[in-house]
């Protein structure tokens, strides 16, 4: 089976792989036994975002795994000191460097419900030649391609530059964002998981 998808040049809101053919990349079914996890998390998934998120339904072929992600994703939102827009771009770079057409679709969506410019997040895949980022920008998305090298290549300097950009306590959720959404990424990317048009709702209107 070929990879799920290739690198983009520009990101843009995704209208989505069709249903069959989502069914058929996807290296585990997503009809998994509907335990009380899994029918919680599709009943909160389509309550939020009106439809089931399949990596949930890929996991839920392993209660526990799920159940753990599930737990650790929703602590990990009260973490609150860096720039809900930092996080943003650090994590949806990630994205882009493994290549997950899943977590670039979803991740679009999650980045314009935090009033991204919608510039950075189009020019994500070549931001070393765009000239839409901050400096703190540059350096946070720098890090996150650092962090995501393997093995991983981050400099005794960037992470100077980053505590004197961001304070100790941000610094450390910078690092933990990156660390998961390559955790996100790396899992969906595996098990063949693609876009189900979550950010087509961002898309402007011509």
């Amino acid at each position: 089976m070929t990879a799920a998808t290739s690198r983009p040049t520009s990101l843009t809101p995704s209208t989505g792989v069709p249903s069959a053919d989502r069914l058929s990349r996807a290296r585990v079914p997503l009809d998994p036994p509907r335990g009380l996890v899994a029918r919680l998390a599709a009943w909160y998934s389509r309550r939020r975002f009106g439809q089931v998120m399949e990596p949930a339904l890929a996991l839920a072929h392993q209660p526990r795994a799920l159940l753990a992600d599930l737990a650790f994703e929703s602590l990990l939102q009260r973490c609150r000191s860096l720039d809900p827009g930092l996080s943003a771009l650090a994590t949806l770079s990630v994205a882009v460097d493994i290549e997950c057409s899943w977590c670039l679709d979803f991740g679009y969506l999650e980045a314009h419900h935090r009033l991204v410019d919608p510039a950075k997040l189009r020019d994500l895949p070549v931001w070393q030649e765009s000239e839409v980022y901050t400096p703190v920008e540059r350096r946070v998305l720098g890090y996150a391609v650092a962090m995501t090298a393997t093995p991983p290549v981050v400099t005794d300097e960037q992470a100077v530059a980053l505590r004197t950009d961001l304070g100790d306590a941000a610094f450390v959720e910078l690092t933990m964002m990156v660390a998961v959404e390559n955790q996100r990424s790396r899992i969906n990317a595996a098990l063949g998981l693609v876009s189900q048009g979550f950010s087509e709702s961002c898309r402007v209107p011509r």
